[in-house]
């Protein structure tokens, strides 16, 4: 039993990890770059027949077929995965602008005016946005601080 063992051991010792082929195999490149997936079973008649499929439902639907014309429309004018929120907010420069903003948001779900997931959605942009200010306020004083070190060096050098 510890022969088998040792055995399995010393083979994956010896196999170099992340190259399964031998080197110069044509065969362990693995796909060719722009090579297609297998058509599925119907997918060659469904390519042949496209384009008078589409025709018939587009007829269908001109004769009043509720389906037919659900399809038709859907295919012209998808359903839109977000709605558009239309709010005022107050330009945000700082942090005291975001504190404003999220408060407008909150009065906005109060209201009604906002669901609380469009709510949830626009603040989480206004915390995104805070996020870059103060990296942008933290890099600013980092410049600051690094230029009075330097200044105090070289007073201190002379």
């Amino acid at each position: 039993m510890t022969e088998k063992v040792v055995g399995i051991e010393s083979g994956a010792k010896n196999k170099m990890r992340g190259r399964p082929f031998q080197l110069g195999n044509t065969l362990g490149k693995g796909r060719p770059r722009g090579s297609r997936n297998k058509p599925k079973p119907g997918q060659t008649l469904l390519n042949e027949y496209g384009e008078h499929l589409v025709r018939k439902c587009i007829a269908l639907a001109m004769q009043g077929n509720q389906s037919a014309m659900r399809m038709c429309m859907e295919r012209i004018s998808p359903a839109r995965r977000g709605a558009i929120v239309t709010m005022s907010l107050p330009p945000i420069r700082t942090a005291g602008d975001v504190d404003k903003a999220a408060e407008n948001v909150t009065q906005a779900i109060r209201r009604g005016n906002l669901t609380p997931a469009e709510g949830g959605i626009m603040m989480n942009i206004l915390e995104s946005r805070s996020r870059v200010i103060e990296r942008v306020q933290l890099e600013s004083r980092l410049e600051k601080l690094e230029a009075a070190l330097a200044a105090a060096e070289l007073t201190r050098a002379a």
